[in-house]
């Protein structure tokens, strides 16, 4: 795993942070680097060292304003990250400790040399996991559990169809179904990312076809499809929905095909949002299939639910979460434009 590019920004006092701030959404490259000072740490609040932040489409989505939980004004992008404890609130009963070695959620902000959190968001660092490793683990490992074991109530032995299979949740939600007894299919856009994930040893994996709904009747022969996992949507949302055997549940977490450049084209949004799947109730109720869709951001504000579902990620002990590209922190842009360009394997991870 090799850090790309090479950083021209030095490390700032103590009293001091580097964050990657927009004045507003509407435009990646509003995004900047700049100094700010470290303020008073909340008596409820631990503040951590960040070795590593995870990216995720949810940031770029919110830099383009195209996020419903988007911050208004300005704001620091990012969800996840791992670092070190360094400083604890006085009113602070976790049992996490100054030098502890952390990874943590949050809600905006993780684009940060330091960030003050509320440690229930926070565990322990696993002894033999690195901080990209453990940066790319939360968000992308929630996003998979809460779809397969909460929504889509994966039992062992159903075939569950996962798209971007080689992609951060995609990867860890292919380990989960495996994990939970049932069998993965995985779909991927190129023969390197069928390649990487057979190397995994994964065998049933899809390069999608332009008609991929032939596509994946003829690989299923018949054999019922019980569960799909999609952050695509369009075509292969549909065609995945079709083919759902009764009681079979469609969970989607993103839509990765209104993913914008730069800014966002809206006639071209617009064109793909007239064109979006769209189901009939009443024809779900004839079949009995489900469409489920979440936004992993109201999490947060739900404590019960998430100490459940990261008990239950971890519970499974799935090996470290593949990072594929890792970028120094002064070098945002790159990282964002690898995570955009659909070309990425596993986690893209800014490192400090």
């Amino acid at each position: 795993m090799d850090i790309q590019n090479t950083p021209s920004t030095t490390k700032k006092a103590s009293s001091e942070r580097q964050v990657w701030r927009t004045k507003k959404a509407g435009a990646i490259s509003h995004l900047q680097l700049v100094s700010e000072p470290l303020t008073e740490l909340a008596d409820d609040k631990i503040r951590v060292e960040v070795r590593a932040v995870g990216l995720n489409f949810a940031d770029i989505f919110a830099l383009t304003g195209l996020y419903s939980a988007t911050p208004k004004g300005s704001f620091i992008p990012g969800l996840e990250f791992a670092g070190v404890v360094v400083a604890k609130g006085d009113a602070v009963a976790s049992a996490l400790q100054v030098g502890d070695r952390v990874y943590g959620c949050i809600r905006f902000g993780g684009y940060a040399s330091c960030v003050d959190v509320d440690p229930a968001h926070c565990r322990a660092l696993s002894t033999d996991w690195s901080f990209e490793q453990s940066a790319a683990f939360p968000v992308q490992s929630l996003t998979a559990y809460y779809a397969l074991h909460h929504l889509a109530a994966v039992q062992p032995g159903q075939r569950v169809l996962i798209h971007s299979a080689a992609g951060g949740v995609g990867l860890q939600a292919m380990a989960m179904v495996r994990a939970l007894g049932a069998e993965p299919i995985g779909t991927v856009r190129s023969e390197s990312k069928r390649d990487f994930l057979k190397h995994l040893g994964y065998e049933n994996v899809m390069v999608r076809e332009p008609d991929f709904a032939k596509q994946l009747a003829q690989h299923l022969q018949d054999r019922p499809l019980h569960a799909v996992l999609d952050g695509i949507g369009g075509d292969v949302q549909k065609a995945s929905f079709k083919q759902l055997a009764p009681m079979g549940r469609l969970v989607v977490f993103g839509a990765a095909e209104f993913t914008p450049g730069n800014r966002p084209n809206w006639l071209t949004l617009a064109w793909r949002y007239m064109r979006r799947p769209r189901y009939d109730v009443m024809e779900m109720i004839s079949n009995n299939t489900s469409v489920l869709a979440f936004n992993l951001i109201w999490l947060w504000q739900e404590q019960a639910l998430f100490e459940n579902l990261l008990n239950g990620c971890e519970a499974l002990a799935l090996p470290a979460p593949h990072v594929g590209h890792t970028f120094h922190f002064d070098c945002a842009h790159d990282a964002i434009d690898c995570l955009r360009s659909g070309n990425s394997v596993g986690k893209v991870i800014l490192s400090l």
